[in-house]
């Protein structure tokens, strides 16, 4: 059975409750599926990835939660080859910081193909001032994402 691994990068659990919510998709599109809320590094790497979702919620200017620091800084240092993995990034912010919304989602994205990652389809940006419950809009991103991509397997 293939793997989808879901990285979770949050402050208040807004990210991990998305993360909780579009797992029983990837269950039923025939996906062993693990959540990550405290993400290393080698739970990227350390085991096959068949596949990737990120849920990444942006705090502060743009950053990144500290949960997910860890993570970010071991690949800046490490420099990893990700050029097998394929992934697909929901990114949660709050227009009302202008330029900095979804900014931690945008920054891993582009860390992630800098080190040669392959993203499926678009980044979900979810924004908190037009949609309260953010897994409103994961779920449809999460199941066209699943039909566009062609992810089902069972």
């Amino acid at each position: 059975m293939p793997t989808l691994k879901i990285f979770v990068g949050t402050v208040y659990g807004g990210a991990l409750d998305v993360a909780e919510q579009v797992k029983p998709l990837f269950e039923q599109a025939g996906y062993e599926v693990s959540i990550y809320d405290q993400p290393t590094l080698d739970d990227l790497v350390g085991s096959p990835t068949d596949l990737a979702l990120f849920c990444v919620s942006t705090t502060g200017s743009g950053d990144y939660p500290g949960n997910l620091v860890p993570f970010t800084r071991a690949i800046v240092d490490d420099g990893p080859d990700l050029s097998e993995l394929r992934y697909g990034l929901i990114a949660l912010g709050d227009s009302s910081y202008g330029d900095t919304f979804c900014g931690a989602g945008r920054s891993l994205d582009a860390l992630l193909s800098e080190h040669g990652a392959y993203r499926l389809g678009e980044r979900l940006e979810v924004d908190a001032m037009e949609t309260f419950m953010a897994d409103d809009a994961a779920l449809p991103w999460a199941e066209a994402w699943i039909d566009e991509e062609n992810l089902q397997v069972a």
